[in-house]
């Protein structure tokens, strides 16, 4: 997938991916995220206090563009991440707007989950 499509569905969407490691631990080759660069869920007042957004982080001493990596905000993990869109699969898609389809899913799906669950979701 390229980068520029892998970050118009994620400023829409929130979005479960699966990819390659770029730098796999002892038997985890993939990671799994659910992720989101739709900066008007992220930046609301539920995306600041429920997802603990914050703003992006200062200037890289790389481009991650030239590595064809793409910066998302990681619902869990809750900070940004880059991952290399060459390796990227999508699992599913969650519509965020209007917001409330996306609150609906977290609320009901999202935060009754134990971390255990989220660990395994991360690592499978």
């Amino acid at each position: 997938m390229s980068p520029g499509t892998l970050i118009q569905i994620l400023n829409t969407h929130a979005v479960e991916l699966k990819f390659t490691r770029r730098r796999p631990l002892p038997g985890m080759s993939f990671r799994r995220m659910l992720a989101t660069n739709d900066t008007d869920l992220l930046n609301s007042t539920p995306g600041r206090l429920a997802l603990n957004f914050h703003g992006a982080p200062g200037r890289l001493k790389f481009s991650p563009e030239q590595k064809g990596l793409v910066m998302t905000w990681d619902i869990f993990l809750q900070d940004f991440r880059l991952i290399p869109a060459e390796s990227v699969e999508i699992v599913s898609v969650i519509r965020t707007s209007p917001p409330e389809e996306f609150w609906n899913y977290f609320n009901n799906v999202l935060s009754k989950m134990p971390e255990t669950q989220k660990v395994e979701f991360m690592h499978v």
